[in-house]
């Protein structure tokens, strides 16, 4: 039977970079579609109001920039992306890097750094590293999510409690858990009183009506409550004054080259952020769908969303999981419900925002600690804290650098603990077997009979697992050992998966040790592709022999009984 090749299986490159709303499109778009479109965006809008200016609260921008970001950002991730379902606007796992670059850079600096990303996330689309995301191990994004939710929830204390920080609010967590612990006397009591009715309203729906927008009510409730009463709590208006009723005129940040220097390594901190959660929030779409998304697609509209998010002032766009997650489930049809969402937040913006003005910052900081208390994939981190020794140590790596480090060096380091376990573990499945009785055993049908030890001087043996430079060192050693005697060496790779040139190199000793000695090394049961590798890294006669089978050049050693 045939096999198609493997560039048959890959989508064409041009292919790769088309947006699925062409796709929805071509398959065909009716009046039902739209429908269902409208009725998934406007409930993804009810749910991203409230999240898109709590979280740039909490990044330390005003909350109209969330809106800009999830209507303009939101609006281009639907319209450009690779995923029927992904909703982009600003997320929470942003709120520690945002509020760092703006601390360090200023505002200015912030948009710098985003429109950066965004040409880096560009760049990376089309130099198609998407399908590398997938690579990340598992232990090391529960990590890296559980030490974000811890960081935001002790972001919102503050407001939460209603507590005042004359001297601001450090970001070291240990410092800030300090401070907040010094001003526990000015707790506002009406804070408290808010944040635990927001917090109650938005459980009690979940468990009793999940399918209302809880987090829309349960602000509400707090705002109203708030209004009526005339509690004396923060609110967004007090705080930050009235939202604009318009979108900004979109122009370019400061692109001088003090800026971009200072902009430049937040900005590859938002690129290596924004990949990775974009795409793990277009897998958990495909898994919700069961529908396939374009990485390399997405990773491109991402950096467009970006880039469109920095002119008009907003913070960095990705895909977020939980707006996804619920426009999947609201019944979307394809990427018109993101538009629709963006357009509604629009309409939010340009009709009532200065309602918003009426929002406690201690209901907006109830809904982002529900968040941070969903978010923290708490059955996943303990199974793997007790799955095994490797897996917890990538887990707590990656977990205790993101809260007391910094994000992305507990991306990186976590990734390199747990590449380093794999190449371990993967080297340990190499081994070499002692190949002569194999050889009987595997063609007992075909009348040739070499019995072990028969050969003194011919030796077979066979490697069998993924052959790399984990497992080089330790079979080169026994084979170096083993080739001191023999007039004929027949090596079997039939069960090597793949080889690196550390491995070849390794075989090519092998070749020049037994050619020095007057011996001849064959390998046999070569795959196409690790003959191919084999051959492209120098590996040829006279130093090496292929043969098909074991019996082939055994019977080969038998027909030239002089070489």
């Amino acid at each position: 039977m045939p096999h198609a090749s493997p560039s048959a299986a890959r989508p064409r490159f041009s292919e790769q970079f088309v947006p699925k709303l062409l796709t929805v499109l071509r398959e065909g778009y009716g009046t039902s579609a739209l429908r269902a479109d409208a009725i998934a965006g406007l409930t993804v809008a009810i749910v991203a109001l409230p999240l898109s200016m709590a979280i740039a609260i909490a990044s330390g921008v005003g909350p109209e920039r969330g809106l800009y970001t999830a209507v303009i950002g939101g609006f281009l991730v639907s319209a450009l992306g690779g995923s029927r379902f992904q909703i982009g606007g600003p997320a929470g796992a942003f709120i520690v890097l945002v509020a760092a670059c703006v601390q360090t850079v200023g505002v200015q600096g912030l948009l710098t750094a985003t429109l950066l990303s965004g040409l880096f996330l560009m760049a990376a689309g089309f130099l198609r590293l998407g399908q590398y995301v997938k690579f990340i191990p598992y232990p090391v994004t529960v990590g890296f999510t559980a030490g974000i939710a811890v960081i935001i929830f002790s972001s919102q204390i503050k407001d939460l409690f209603g507590l005042s920080l004359p001297e601001g609010e450090p970001s070291a967590l240990a410092a800030r858990l300090g401070a907040l612990w010094a001003a526990r006397g000015s707790v506002t009591w009406a804070a408290v009183g808010l944040a635990v009715l927001t917090i109650g309203v938005i459980q009690g729906i979940k468990h009793w009506r999940p399918q209302l927008p809880s987090l829309l009510i349960a602000v509400t409730l707090a705002a109203l409550a708030a209004f009526l009463f005339g509690l004396p709590v923060e609110t967004i208006g007090t705080r930050f004054g009235a939202l604009p009723q318009h979108l900004p005129v979109p122009a370019m940040p400061d692109l001088s080259a003090e800026t971009v220097l200072a902009a430049l390594p937040f900005a590859l901190s938002f690129t290596l952020l924004g990949a990775i959660e974009s795409l793990l929030s277009a897998v958990v779409a495909d898994g919700m769908s069961g529908r396939h998304h374009r990485s390399n697609a997405e990773l491109v509209a991402q950096g467009v969303a970006n880039v469109g998010s920095a002119l008009f002032g907003g913070v960095p766009v990705t895909g977020t999981i939980a707006r996804t997650a619920t426009n999947v489930r609201a019944g979307a049809h394809g990427p018109v419900a993101g538009m629709l969402h963006a357009l509604f937040v629009l309409l939010f913006l340009l009709i009532a925002a200065p309602l918003a003005g009426y929002i406690p910052l201690a209901a907006l900081a109830a809904v982002l600690a529900v968040v941070a208390w969903n978010m923290a994939e708490k059955a996943e981190f303990w199974t793997l804290l007790r799955s095994s020794g490797g897996d917890a140590l990538v887990l707590m790596s990656t977990f205790l650098l993101v809260i007391f480090r910094d994000l992305s060096e507990g991306i990186v380091v976590g990734f390199a603990i747990g590449s380093l376990l794999f190449i371990h573990r993967m080297s340990q499945t190499a081994e070499l077997r002692e190949g002569l009785p194999l050889a009987v055993e595997d063609h007992a049908d075909t009348g040739t009979t070499y019995e072990a030890g028969q050969e003194r001087d011919v030796l077979v043996y066979r490697i069998a697992g993924a052959f790399f430079f984990g497992a080089a060192s330790a079979i080169g050693t026994t084979l170096d050992r083993l080739a001191d005697r023999p007039r004929a060496f027949v090596l079997d790779l039939s069960e090597v998966p793949l080889l690196d040139s550390s491995a070849a190199h390794t075989i090519e000793m092998l070749g020049r040790k037994m050619q020095r000695r007057g011996g001849i090394l064959y390998v046999t049961g070569a795959r196409r592709e690790v003959r191919k590798a084999l051959l492209a890294l120098g590996l040829r006669e006279p130093h090496v022999h292929y043969r098909a089978t074991i019996e082939d050049a055994l019977s080969n050693l038998h027909e030239s009984p002089g070489t």
